[in-house]
């Protein structure tokens, strides 16, 4: 598990999450969800909250689990709102081209998380290293 970046995923998403949480327009417009003027409807703003919250707190889970378990069921998570958006949002946005880019930004963010939790990182990422017989003795390293 990449430590690191599993917690910088979940610092961007938390991040990302509170600014739509404050402002929905900023998802509602590359979304495809305004009016022809380019105004965001306030029954969209309002539908857009709840998602913007849900990626608050994921994030914010990804950023203060304690490495293991916790990380790793705070990731899948995370991997399961990506994947879903992907899913429901490139089927239902209006427009091909406004779906295909959400699902890709979707699969793209989930997709980091899915390579944080199969790779390893390097002996800076956070982990703690031991050897086989200890954390002072032996002869082959594992994480």
């Amino acid at each position: 598990m990449r430590v690191g970046l599993l917690r910088t995923v979940g610092a961007a998403t938390a991040l990302y999450g509170l600014a739509i949480t404050a402002r929905p327009e900023l998802l509602a417009r590359p979304s495809g969800l305004v009016d022809a003027s380019g105004a965001t409807a306030e029954h969209t703003r309002v539908s857009l909250r709840p998602l913007a919250w849900r990626d608050l707190a994921s994030g914010l889970a990804m950023v203060a689990a304690p490495e293991g378990a916790a990380l790793r069921t705070a990731t899948l998570v995370r991997i399961a709102a990506d994947f879903g958006d992907a899913l429901l949002l490139g089927a239902t946005l209006p427009g091909r081209a406004t779906r295909g880019k959400a699902a890709a930004v979707s699969v793209g963010w989930g997709a980091l998380s899915v390579l944080g939790l199969l790779t390893t990182g390097g002996a800076d990422d956070g982990a703690v290293r031991t050897t086989a017989s200890g954390p002072r003795g032996g002869d082959r390293a594992t994480a």
